[in-house]
Order: structure tokens, then sequence, then C-alpha cells
């Protein structure tokens, strides 16, 4: 039952699928791979789990699971992949600085410190918007004052003893060694 003759880019072994590229047959994660990895990220990073945890520990554990699926599927070609969940990653990320703020006078003083301290250049009154803004959690996270507050470099920085978000997309090329 497990035997079958198929064309290799519908064919899936041990996770990975064949493609063809520039004449030479190469490997990739199959969709069901890719998408139960965000389905294991949705979980863990559930607000309402992921806001009553310190950061830093769902940042170490985010860190772990992501290391270990890259090193796994390595040998694959997934660069614009890493990309993209990179993105969705650190905007989940920050959805729960953000929520862990709480109120909107926390999010107002530590966005205005964070503004200050690496010269952002925003004004207080866009800071003010987004504090105090009637929109839901994951939409505030989307505009442009926190997007470029809490960056990607801040949130890799590693702060006192929490360690830095890994970048998903430098990790797979520094290991794949592109």
């Amino acid at each position: 039952t497990k035997s079958k003759v198929v064309r290799p880019m519908r064919s899936k072994y041990l996770g990975f699928t064949f493609l063809k590229n520039g004449g030479q047959w190469k490997v990739k994660p199959t969709n069901e791979k890719k998408a139960k990895l965000y389905q294991v990220m949705r979980e863990y990073l559930k607000r309402g789990k992921a806001n009553a945890r310190p950061l830093a520990v769902t940042i170490k554990r985010v860190n772990q699971i992501v290391m270990g699926w890259i090193n796994y599927f390595r040998i694959g070609m997934m660069k614009q992949f890493m990309n993209e969940f990179g993105q969705w990653l650190r905007h989940k990320i920050r959805v729960i600085v953000i929520k862990q703020w709480k109120k909107p006078s926390t999010i107002f003083r530590n966005l205005a410190y964070l503004n200050r301290k690496y010269k952002n250049g925003f004004n207080k009154e866009s800071i003010f918007k987004v504090a105090n803004s009637r929109l839901g959690w994951y939409k505030r996270c989307s505009m442009d004052v926190v997007n470029y507050i809490l960056n990607p470099t801040l949130l890799e920085t590693k702060i006192k003893d929490r360690a830095g978000l890994l970048n998903p997309l430098n990790y797979y090329l520094r290991n794949v060694g592109i």
C-alpha cells in the first residue's frame, strides 16, 4: 500500500517533495509540513497563553522550535518561505509584547522610550494614536509605528537574560552555506 508510481513533483518522502530547478532535481519541504509549522507556532503563541508567560520563556521556546524545524529541512530549498515565515513570526511576537504592556499609558510610555532610545523619529502624537487605538491587537501591531519601533533588529537583540528572537531566514542561510 505504500508503494506507488508517481511523478517526483507529486511525491512526498520524509516531509520532502522534489522539484526541477535549472536542470537539476532539488528538494523542498511539503506544503503540509509548512502548514504544520505554522499550526505549531499558532498554538504556542496564542495570546491568552503567551501573555501569561514571561517573554524570555516564549522567545526561547520559539527559537528552539524554529531551529529544530530548519535543521531538519535545511537541505531543501525554502528561502522565500523562511522570509515570509520570519515576517509572520515577528508580527506575532509584536502582538504579544504590546498585549503584555496592557494599558494604553504603558504602551505609550514604552513605545515613546524605545522611539527616543533608538531614534526612530516618530512624534508623540503618532505613538499616542497607536496606544489609544480601538483597533484589535493584531491590526494595531501592523501599524508603521509599532513595526519601526519594534523592528527586527530590536527583537533579535539579546537584552539582559532574554535571548533574542531568531531570524529564520538568516539562520537558514547561515546553515545552508548559500
